[in-house]
C-alpha cells in the first residue's frame, strides 16, 4: 500500500492496513512461509518479488512497503542472486541469523531438489544429446534468454550511453571469452559508469525510500565486518587454494563462490559465469548445460539452483554431494553480502558515484548476457530450421502472449520429442 491508497480523511495509524512495527518472529515461522513460496514462485526474480510483497508487505505485514522497497534497492545494487537475497534479508529482519538460513533453504530447496533429480535421470540414461525433448527443451532455452535480454536492455541500457556500454561489453566478451574476462568487463563497465554517466542515465536525484523501518538494525557491525571480510578472502584465496592443491572439489566450490560473487542483476545473468565454470573446463557438455537450464525455466523458485544440477551432473563431482557444494557455493557470498552490507546501506544508497558506478555495472551485465545469447545458447541450442521455428514460437509465446517460462519449457520439450 502507498500514501496514495490511504484516505484523505482517514489518519494513517488509526488505519487497519497501516503496517504493524517490526517484530521478532521464529525461524519455523519464517520456514513455514518461504517453503509455500519456495513450491509456488514460478517466473523468475521479478515475479519473485511481486510474491514477496504480497506475501510480506500486504498479507502478514511483517515490514512496511517502504522498508521492502528498500530491501529491494539493496539486493539490486549487490552481486548474487538478487531475489533470493531480499528472501534472506526479510529472514534476517524477522528471525535473526536463523530466519535468513531458513527462508534461503525454505526458497531454494524445491528447485535445487528437482534439479538435482533431473541432473541424476539424465546421468543414468547416458548420452540424451540427441533426444527430442532435449533439442526442444535446448530451443526454449534460446527462447528465454533473448526475452531476458530484450527486457533487460530496455530497463537497463534504455539511453545511448548505456546501450553503448552494453554493445563494448558483448564485443569484448565475444571476442575474448572466458570468466576472467567478464569480471574485468563488470569491473571496467562499473568503472566507465562512474566516471562518464550523468544526470538519468546514472539515477541522479533517486536516493530511495529511507525511513526508520528500513533494514539493517539486526545486525552488529563487528559481525557486518566480519561477514565482508570473509567474502573478500574467500574470493582471493578460494582460487588460490584451488590451484595449489588441484582438489576438483574445492575447485567446483571455488568457481561456483566466483559466479555468485560477481554476477549483477541476478536470474539469468549468471549463465555465461555458469557456462564458463562447468563446460569450458571440460566437466559439462553443451547439450547438459543447456538441458538443464531449460529444466531451471519449468521449476518455481530461484534460477540459481541451475548450480546443483550442474554439481549433480559434472563428472568430477557428480554426486548429491557435488550438488551441495554448488549450491553452497553459489549462495554464500550473496548471504555474507547481505549481512555486512545491511548495517551501512542507508549511507552508501544515498553517493552518487555509488549510483553511477552500479549503472555502468548493469550496462555492462545486458552486454553479457546479450553475447551469452549467441555463445553457447544460441549456437549449441538451434541445430537445424525446425529447432528454430520452435524458439521463434516459443519467444512469441513469452513476449507476446505471456506464457509463463515453465509452461513453454514443458510444451518445447513435448513439441522437440514427437517433431525434432
Amino acid at each position: 500500500m502507498t500514501g496514495h491508497d490511504v484516505g484523505v480523511d482517514a489518519p494513517a495509524p488509526a488505519s487497519p492496513a497501516a503496517p504493524r512495527a517490526p517484530e521478532r518472529g521464529s525461524a519455523l515461522e519464517v520456514l513455514a512461509v518461504f517453503t509455500r513460496l519456495g513450491l509456488t514462485s514460478f517466473g523468475g526474480p521479478v515475479a519473485h518479488l511481486g510474491y514477496f510483497r504480497e506475501a510480506f508487505v500486504e498479507r502478514r505485514r511483517w515490514l512496511s512497503e517502504a522498508a521492502y522497497a528498500e530491501i529491494v534497492a539493496l539486493c539490486q545494487f549487490l552481486p548474487g542472486p538478487a531475489s533470493s537475497q531480499v528472501g534472506m534479508a526479510i529472514g534476517l529482519r524477522r528471525a535473526g541469523l536463523l530466519g535468513m538460513a531458513a527462508a534461503w533453504l525454505a526458497f531454494t530447496l524445491p528447485s535445487a531438489a528437482l534439479l538435482v533429480a533431473f541432473a541424476l535421470a539424465i546421468s543414468s540414461l547416458g548420452d540424451v544429446s540427441g533426444d527430442g525433448w532435449i533439442l526442444g527443451t535446448k530451443a526454449a532455452a534460446v527462447a528465454v534468454v533473448a526475452q531476458a535480454v530484450l527486457g533487460m536492455g530496455r530497463s537497463l541500457a534504455p539511453d545511448k550511453e548505456r546501450a553503448t556500454l552494453a554493445a563494448l561489453a558483448a564485443i569484448v566478451v565475444l571476442l575474448l571469452p572466458g570468466a576472467g574476462v567478464q569480471v574485468a568487463v563488470i569491473a571496467v563497465t562499473g568503472l566507465i559508469g562512474w566516471l562518464w554517466l550523468r544526470g538519468s542515465a546514472a539515477g541522479d536525484g533517486d536516493t530511495g525510500v529511507l525511513d526508520e523501518a528500513a533494514p539493517g538494525g539486526r545486525v552488529p557491525r563487528v559481525l557486518a565486518v566480519g561477514a565482508l571480510a570473509a567474502f573478500a578472502l574467500l574470493l582471493i584465496g578460494l582460487p588460490m587454494a584451488a590451484a595449489a592443491t588441484g582438489n576438483p572439489w574445492l575447485a567446483s566450490f571455488a568457481g561456483f563462490y566466483r559466479a555468485g560473487a560477481l554476477v549483477f542483476g541476478g536470474g539469468h545473468v549468471v549463465l555465461p559465469l555458469l557456462e564458463a565454470q562447468s563446460v569450458a573446463p571440460g566437466g559439462v557438455t553443451h547439450d547438459q548445460f543447456l538441458a538443464g537450464y531449460g529444466a531451471a525455466q519449468a521449476v518455481p523458485g530461484p534460477l540459481f539452483t541451475l548450480a546443483g544440477f550442474l554439481g549433480a551432473i559434472d563428472p568430477r563431482t557428480g554426486s548429491l554431494a557435488g550438488a551441495a557444494v554448488a549450491l553452497i557455493g553459489i549462495f554464500l557470498p550473496g548471504a555474507l553480502l547481505v549481512i555486512g552490507v545491511l548495517p551501512f546501506w542507508a549511507s552508501v544508497r544515498r553517493l552518487t558515484w555509488a549510483r553511477r558506478a552500479l549503472a555502468g555495472i548493469n550496462a555492462g551485465v545486458v552486454g553479457i548476457l546479450g553475447a551469452a545469447l549467441y555463445l553457447p545458447v544460441f549456437a549449441q541450442g538451434i541445430g537445424s530450421p525446425a529447432a528454430l521455428a520452435v524458439a521463434i514460437a516459443a519467444f512469441i509465446a513469452l513476449t507476446r502472449w505471456k506464457a509463463p517460462p515453465w509452461a513453454v519449457v514443458i510444451a518445447t520439450g513435448v513439441i522437440g520429442q514427437l517433431a525434432l
